[in-house]
């Protein structure tokens, strides 16, 4: 291997250097603060654990991008966490084992075996908020409107929500009782939005013309605030269950709005990601200025059944990468005070005096000192000078 491979790193894997690394703690302060004042507790998870700990609940997808090793001590399995809920959940039900509702945040890198989509990284920074505990529709608001408070603090722009709720397919297709491998078809054709397919799948394996033409409608309910109401009105004589999930809707997205006036509300109400764990409503924040969401979470009941006590949950995550690259916030660092290399007791104490004050004070040698060069890499503002016995910031 060349000299010059040693420099290289892996694909999607890629290194923070000081300014960006400046505006990612900034942020993750700033964030950690945020949750901190709605109540929400920080945990630190660990980066690895036994695969069985963190490949919970059905989802195919967390085994794919989990990256797995041999425990050397064990010999067991280990993987490289992809997800930081599944560790989050486990806290919560095996560790704090409280009676009342729990919240519980985190901010930590991932490991993605592949990027998820086109130049992501595979070792984003994840944030994110779990509620535990709660049934209440009050504990989905509260979480659509940290998330939102999550970009505000961001100072990402022209952000729009998308809600849904897995739980009015789920109970439609239920109802249709298709068995496995139409009901495995069907996901994939509504996932893309295929609606010649869809209307394909659902001719060949639901009889019953009414739940046909009810699923067949709801594929097809994406848009602004209008397509709830629609939605409302063309499912009046639906199955009370699918009524009850569109109402829930209803009252979560008034309740957001109320308190989030100007926010943008779309909705989904096919919208199927995370279908393998999702139990109720689902969310997710866009931007015009980038491709993907940027924040998503939904209600995700139960999930910490396999770590011995099921309770209700809902929560949301962000990269904070992402974040910091769609933010319009200007990270500003404040200037650093260059001072003489010296054993003076009385400049020893006005540079404790201005560190604790939270200024950047570098010591310097002379010739650092009269460099342009490397005060200029070094950010410097102002430089301690010694003037009538006294050591001033000029």
């Amino acid at each position: 291997m060349d000299s010059i491979d040693k420099w290289l790193l892996p694909e999607g894997a890629e290194e923070i250097l000081p300014e960006e690394a400046y505006k990612l703690e900034t942020l993750r302060r700033r964030l950690l603060d945020l949750y901190e004042g709605w109540g929400y507790e920080l945990v630190v998870t660990p980066l690895v654990e036994f695969l069985e700990s963190l490949l919970v609940g059905p989802s195919q997808d967390l085994d794919v991008h989990t990256c797995k090793i041999t425990d050397q001590i064990s010999g067991r399995m280990m993987g490289v966490r992809a997800d930081m809920t599944p560790q989050v959940a486990r806290i919560d039900a095996h560790c704090l084992n409280r009676q009342g509702p729990v919240r519980l945040c985190y901010a930590d890198t991932v490991m993605h075996t592949k990027p998820r989509g086109l130049l992501t990284s595979r070792l984003p920074f994840r944030v994110g908020a779990e509620f535990f505990g709660e049934h209440a529709i009050s504990c989905d608001v509260e979480l659509v409107c940290l998330m939102l408070d999550t970009l505000s603090a961001a100072e990402v722009r022209d952000v729009q929500i998308v809600l849904g709720h897995v739980g009015i397919y789920r109970s439609l297709v239920q109802a249709a009782d298709i068995g496995a491998a139409a009901e495995a078809k069907l996901h994939d054709a509504v996932q893309r939005k295929a609606y010649d397919e869809i209307d394909e799948v659902l001719s060949s394996v639901v009889d019953e013309e009414h739940l046909r033409s009810l699923l067949s409608t709801l594929t097809r309910l994406s848009g602004d605030e209008s397509i709830l109401l629609d939605a409302v009105q063309k499912f009046s004589d639906a199955p009370l269950d699918v009524k009850e999930k569109l109402e829930e809707l209803t009252i979560i997205s008034e309740a957001v709005k109320a308190r989030t006036p100007e926010v943008v509300i779309c909705f989904d109400l096919c919208e199927l990601r995370g279908y393998d764990y999702h139990t109720g409503i689902v969310f997710a924040a866009y931007t015009p200025a980038y491709g993907r969401a940027i924040a998503k979470g939904g209600r995700y009941d139960s999930i910490g059944e396999v770590f011995g006590r099921s309770r209700p949950a809902s929560g949301f995550d962000t990269d904070l990468k992402t974040l910091v690259t769609l933010s319009s916030s200007a990270f500003d660092r404040q200037g650093v005070i260059l001072a003489p290399v010296s054993n003076d007791p009385k400049l020893s104490e006005k540079i404790m005096d201005l560190r604790s004050e939270g200024r950047v004070v570098i010591s310097c040698s002379e010739r650092e000192l009269q460099d342009e060069e490397i005060t200029r890499e070094l950010r410097a503002s102002h430089t301690l000078v010694l003037t009538s016995g006294e050591w001033v910031v000029s």
